[in-house]
């Protein structure tokens, strides 16, 4: 979720519970308020009434021709206490000229008369009616919430975009960083002080990567280097122990063990040397290549090698295809993927390569996927990797020709296919 999208989720869900708190105490007060002026209205007529009774004078109409009305009628002295004080009541009063209830305000009071005796009055007069009330105080609020919604978006949408585009672009840079490649510093055009120590943050992780990054490079190129010569000496001498002198048959066979493990050794050294020299751009100089010479003959030397899994390889490519290229890492990259499909494909089956509109395809059987995840991490092995059969670093090769190259390579798998894809863009 987008953080411009969470904050107005977040407002969104505060702003709904103060609008309806709001609603509710506005018509808790508009409806008080309405009542007050109505209850000093009845008690000023109430007035008027209980003086004109106790002093015989003729009493007010009883209706005259609205729903203001009253009663007056005489009470026990036990019920008249009950109602010394007034009491006021919403409720729906007949109205006889109309036909119908209406919503009055009552009020109920008793008074003794000049001559001593206990008089219940109860007055009504007209009111709103509270639910017409209610369903208008909630549209108005439905209204209001939403034009205060629209509103809110758009001011707030607008506002955190211009706010956050430091943000915005340090997340673009941040997806277009790649450990080692030579990049740009950490963009920090900003005045918002959380935002330019965030900015200085990746910056200062950026350049503890890079640092730590050039070190294991330089590491691994000294001592792929410094291995070189002492490999080379023991697998001489381990030759010259084969060739040259009269070892038992036991001995024969620990010495070819030996010999083994030391190819090994030496074609993984002379990878990483590779890798090494990759990762930090000491590379040959680039140049117009014609990929299509150089798949034929890494096609004709893998079936060669292999020919004894009895696997068939399809070619189909087109006449041409040139990119600008260092040509020993084109050779490199078709090696690894033809190669690996051999390596890892079931004996018997059909490796299909198709060179053409500007992508690479290199397709094995296979019964089951593989871990796309993992697939071009140094070292990583497959599950079907035989003991000695390779380095590890075949496909991570392939990776990081890539990456130098701004290349894309992808994995794929169906029906019961590996496909590895690489696109020339």
């Amino acid at each position: 979720m987008k953080l411009t999208t969470r904050i107005l989720l977040v407002l969104t869900a505060w702003l709904l519970p103060l609008m309806v708190l709001w609603a509710t105490f506005f018509c808790y007060t508009l409806t008080r308020e309405i009542n007050a002026e109505v209850d000093e209205a009845l008690e000023e007529y109430a007035s008027l009434i209980k003086d004109r009774c106790c002093e015989g004078r003729q009493l007010p109409a009883l209706n005259s021709g609205s729903n203001n009305s009253y009663t007056l009628q005489p009470v026990e002295e036990h019920v008249a206490r009950r109602y010394l004080e007034p009491m006021f009541r919403d409720e729906e009063v007949y109205i006889p000229e109309k036909g119908e209830d209406e919503p009055a305000r009552v009020m109920t009071v008793a008074f003794q008369d000049g001559e001593g005796r206990y008089l219940l009055l109860e007055l009504a007069t007209p009111t709103f009616e509270k639910d017409d009330l209610i369903e208008t105080v909630l549209w108005s609020l439905v209204s209001l919430f939403a034009i205060l919604i629209i509103v809110v978006i758009v001011v707030a949408t607008l506002s955190m975009r211009r706010t956050l585009q430091p943000l915005y672009a340090l997340l673009k840079w941040l997806d277009g960083y790649i450990p080692g490649s030579r990049h740009v510093c950490v963009p920090n055009d900003t005045d918002i002080t959380e935002l330019r120590k965030l900015n200085e943050a990746a910056q200062s992780a950026v350049d503890r990567s890079e640092a730590m990054f050039d070190a294991q490079k330089q590491f691994i190129g000294n001592a792929s280097h410094e291995l070189q010569t002492p490999l080379a000496v023991i697998s001489n001498r381990v030759e010259h122990l084969i060739n040259y002198t009269n070892p038992t048959e036991q001995q024969l066979e620990e010495l070819v063990k030996i010999d083994h493990s030391l190819r090994h050794s030496i074609r993984l050294n002379r990878t990483l040397l590779q890798l090494a020299r990759i990762d930090s751009g000491e590379v040959a100089a680039s140049e117009d290549v014609d990929l299509v010479p150089i798949l034929e003959e890494v096609v004709e030397s893998c079936n060669e090698i292999y020919a004894a899994k009895g696997m068939k390889c399809v070619v189909t490519a087109d006449e041409h295809l040139y990119i600008y290229v260092s040509e020993s890492l084109a050779r490199i990259l078709i090696l690894n993927l033809v190669k690996n499909a051999f390596v890892h494909g079931m004996e018997g089956s059909v490796i299909e390569v198709r060179l053409g509109d500007g992508m690479l395809k290199v397709s094995n059987v296979g019964d089951k996927p593989l871990d796309g995840a993992r697939l071009f991490d140094r070292f990583y092995t497959f599950a079907s990797h035989e003991a000695g059969t390779g380095t590890g670093l075949g496909l991570a090769i392939v990776k990081s020709i890539c990456d130098h190259y701004g290349y894309n390579v992808r994995y794929g798998y169906a029906v019961q296919h590996h496909t590895f894809t690489v696109e020339f863009n």
